[in-house]
């Protein structure tokens, strides 16, 4: 197996390769009298040759076509950045566009039969119950509780390196103090990984973002199942990985329900997380609550902690729209001084987020330009017609691409790639909500975020008690910060920023 790591088999097989899905492609194209279709912009082995860079590769793209096909061995892929076309595959029609088979085997090892894998009757039964907990007053209140708590600890912690002037990697923070968030209104589990006193969690959490970074690899690597047969290569390190994280689970799941049974309440009824709430409704097995639960933490952990860490790098790069959030924060929790963090803390209620407009359009603003999915794949059921009079054949990949939308001009003007909260606001200086889809941050139609106003809920308790506390500087103006490209929009080896109290005894 040598000869398949040298330099050169990669870029020769893929150019013979190429030549021969045209062909392809061109003798198929002659069959389907009538027919018109998407532009041809390159293959998938152009997503393999452009991986660490692959959302500028496929942006570019979007700005030259909108919409556009790379030619894959088995089927055509379909990239769209217009509005009517992601309308029309998220509500439209929503029946023929679904994850498929294709998208279940490729994310099956990690999430498993969970609500971001399935479709049909799964992912009605998970969506109904989880609709439900979301809009449940126990969970509302049980999550802020949780978000308040761990907002102060993770403030404990920048205002030690404010006062000592060390710098901060404020992602794996925020990774860690959501992971800590998430674990505890999915499970109901202290796992007090962002003050490090278990070995145990970071194991965790580090095997957690290996396996998103080579499941996502899946998507451009056509040997990958040769790869998984053979257990060797990146394949070998998602099995060691995914073994990893269903140990730790399982482990959680079994100690809950040995609790459950042993508890005088005999039943979840009183207590506010997920898990419990899903073992109260119906007794399924381990496994299918892993792969529930572990869903639920791809949603909660990394989306709101890597929108927040690019949240303070946009803050970082525009100090004005900083200090006019900050001064928002101020105003609404009626801040003079802060004698303790917990204090503070219990200042950021309701009423005062509600006040917080301009908080809330510059993190909507971040999510624009960073969402936290920044591309979203279906499988087309059956052959069709998109709503710009293009087709798409039965088995195509079909894929719309917010990172790509939120750079593009003819959806949100010249300034498309600027950073501007402003643009959140009506005349009247009200939030204006926009089509979700033209922002597709939260996906729309009947599969939209249920966890919307839930993360929204968590990122600006987050970003108030920092904002409202402390100033933010990049450790070096100079450095590049880019993302890696994984499932969620991480920043590539994190953030490193200098913190400075704001108001002090």
């Amino acid at each position: 197996m040598e000869f398949l790591s040298h330099p050169c088999f990669l870029p020769v097989f893929s150019a013979a390769l190429t030549l021969w899905m045209v062909k392809v492609v061109l003798r198929n194209l002659k069959r389907r009298h009538g027919k018109k279709y998407h532009p041809i912009a390159g293959t998938v082995f152009n997503q393999m040759l452009n991986f660490n860079r692959l959302h500028h590769y496929m942006t570019r793209l979007a700005a030259k076509y909108r919409t556009y096909r790379l030619i894959n061995l088995f089927r055509y892929e379909v990239y769209t950045a217009d509005p009517c076309n992601v309308e029309y595959i998220l509500k439209t029609n929503f029946e023929n566009y679904g994850k498929g088979l294709y998208n279940y085997h490729n994310l099956k090892d990690l999430l498993g039969d969970g609500i971001f894998t399935v479709d049909g009757e799964k992912w009605r039964e998970q969506r109904k119950i989880s609709s439900h907990e979301f809009s449940t007053k126990m969970l509302r209140d049980f999550s802020i509780l949780i978000f308040r708590k761990n907002a102060a600890k993770l403030a404990n912690i920048v205002s030690e390196a404010a006062t000592s002037n060390d710098t901060l990697e404020i992602q794996d923070l925020l990774m860690k103090s959501t992971m800590d968030s998430i674990f505890q209104v999915a499970f109901g589990t202290e796992l007090d990984s962002l003050c490090g006193s278990s070995q145990e969690e970071k194991i965790f959490a580090d095997a957690f973002d290996t396996s998103s970074a080579l499941t996502l690899y899946r998507y451009v690597d056509v040997f990958w199942k040769i790869k998984k047969f053979l257990n060797i290569g990146s394949e070998a390190k998602l099995r060691k990985t995914t073994k990893i994280l269903n140990e730790f689970v399982f482990k959680l799941i079994n100690t809950r329900i040995q609790q459950m049974q042993i508890s005088q309440e005999g039943s979840a009824s009183k207590r506010g997380d997920i898990l419990s709430r899903f073992l109260q409704v119906k007794g399924y097995d381990s496994t299918y609550l892993r792969d529930i639960i572990l869903n639920f933490v791809i949603a909660g952990k990394d989306t709101t902690a890597a929108t927040l860490a690019w949240f303070i790098y946009m803050l970082c790069k525009y100090p004005a729209v900083q200090e006019k959030a900050a001064k928002e924060v101020k105003e609404a929790t009626s801040t003079k001084k802060i004698s303790s963090y917990t204090d503070f803390v219990s200042s950021v209620t309701d009423e005062a987020l509600e006040k917080m407009n301009y908080l809330h359009a510059a993190i909507t603003e971040t999510l624009r330009l960073y969402p936290a999915v920044p591309v979203d794949a279906k499988i087309c059921f059956s052959d069709d017609t998109l709503p710009d009079g293009y087709s798409v054949n039965k088995g195509d990949m079909v894929s719309y691409q917010p990172y790509a939308m939120g750079r593009m001009k003819f959806i949100w003007g010249d300034d498309a790639e600027d950073f501007r909260p402003e643009r959140w606001f009506d005349d009247n200086g009200t939030f204006k909500q926009e089509s979700p889809f033209k922002f597709t941050a939260f996906q729309a139609g009947p599969r939209i975020c249920l966890g919307k106003e839930f993360a929204y809920r968590q990122m600006k308790i987050f970003s108030a008690v920092l904002l409202g506390c402390f100033r933010f500087e990049l450790n070096d103006e100079k450095k590049n910060v880019t993302y890696k490209t994984m499932i969620n929009l991480h920043i590539d080896g994190g953030l490193e920023i200098k913190a400075f109290h704001r108001y002090r005894d």
